[in-house]
């Protein structure tokens, strides 16, 4: 059987590829730290499910495509909040942040279309660009220099005949790199200078840590022709499994032609979208919660990372992750040494290895990416695992 070029260009995950190697090590009786996928612990909010017990329709009827009132509503009050002010018009309820980046990339690239990202990045940007015929024109990045990227002679220095956009995840993953308003303006004045859409990918915006403001891009004026803003409640409100997600942007047309995509898969499911309108009334007080357990669990992470030899990282600023380089030869074969051969007290740890993380070939093999979301004691405990896990792997 023929199968089509462009999905025999994506790979796996490598969040989930190791999935057999820590099933083969539970069966063997081990206990795995996981700081290897983006799931948050923190409880999602009782409003979610008080939501769904109280749906009372006779009929579990279709949503209207771009989403139902409610939903809608409630996103352009959350937005209004931060001084963003947005008509009904401009939102597109997705299965999750990933659709909404995939019926985005769909109406903006062609067959070899390029779209500029700064790298490290989320691999399934990888995916759903290749899906589209389109090709990643990445930006590198270092710890070394915070993972920074908002530079214009870097970002000019990749815009040809070709491209079409620039995708940037704000706060990042996998960095935790924060840009500043300047930044951001920067990244917005160049789009428009040369005629791209800027997509922002915000889904970690509440999880911002030096006390900077929450910005979004929707909050600069003069460039809604080009912007382009991703986001979801699964980071958020800790409600992944809901898969409720939103494209917004001001540009009508780019909006009526996503509109097709829309249509095209009728609607997203009904009760997560009246569930997931419900989380938009918890006040202040979640946000700033949940905010000050995953700073202290960077800062547990930090304090772990800091005694372990050799280990390269840039402290992150936001989102729940961080890259870092170790001082191994491999990391993907160092995670699948730590799942098949080690062990400290019946304990190993799983991480993600970061050369899928880059586009650029031979770059990041020696990096991983932890996401901490787990509580601070096994944080502090997978520090000792990896630090454990380093000296042995190193020594044999």
């Amino acid at each position: 059987m023929k199968f089509s070029k462009k999905i025999e260009k994506c790979g796996l995950s490598p969040i989930r590829k190791f999935g057999p190697y820590a099933l083969k090590a539970e069966q063997q009786g081990r206990r795995i730290y996981h700081l290897n996928i983006g799931q948050p612990d923190i409880e999602t909010p009782s409003v979610f499910f008080d939501a769904v017990k109280g749906f009372d329709q006779p009929v579990l009827a279709y949503a209207q495509s771009a989403g139902v009132p409610v939903l809608i509503d409630a996103i352009r009050k959350y937005y209004a909040k931060i001084g963003a002010s947005l008509e009904e018009n401009s939102i597109l309820i997705s299965a999750g942040g990933s659709e909404a980046l995939q019926m985005t990339l769909s109406a903006i690239l062609d067959e070899g279309d390029e779209i500029i990202i700064p790298e490290p990045f989320y691999p399934n940007y990888s995916t759903f660009v290749t899906l589209t015929g389109g090709q990643i024109h990445p930006v590198t990045t270092r710890p070394s220099e915070g993972y920074r990227y908002a530079i214009r002679e870097r970002i000019e220095a990749c815009i040809n005949e070709r491209t079409r956009a620039i995708l940037i995840t704000n706060p990042g993953n996998p960095t935790g790199t924060v840009l500043t308003a300047e930044e951001l303006r920067l990244m917005a004045d160049i789009a428009r200078e040369h005629g791209l859409f800027l997509i922002g990918d915000e889904v970690y915006r509440e999880f911002v840590y030096g006390g900077e403001p929450l910005m979004s891009l929707l909050q600069l004026e003069g460039y809604d022709e080009n912007v382009v803003v991703i986001d979801s409640v699964s980071k958020r409100f800790s409600a992944c499994g809901a898969r409720i997600g939103c494209v917004i942007t001001r540009n009508q047309e780019l909006y009526n032609h996503m509109m097709k995509w829309c249509q095209g898969r009728l609607c997203v499911a009904t009760l997560d979208q009246i569930a997931a309108a419900a989380l938009y009334t918890v006040g202040n007080e979640y946000y700033d919660a949940v905010r000050r357990e995953y700073r202290a669990r960077k800062d547990t992470l930090m304090e772990g990372l800091k005694k372990i030899p050799g280990v390269v990282y840039s402290e992150p600023e936001g989102a729940f992750y961080v890259m870092a380089a170790l001082p191994v030869d491999d990391a993907e074969k160092f995670q699948i040494w730590m799942l098949e051969e080690f062990e400290d007290q019946g304990d190993t740890l799983m991480f993600t290895p970061a050369e899928s993380f880059y586009r650029t070939p031979n770059t990041g093999r020696n990096e991983i990416r932890m996401a901490y979301v787990i509580n601070r004691k096994d944080i502090a405990r997978s520090m000792e695992l990896l630090a454990k896990g380093i000296e042995a792997y190193n020594r044999r």
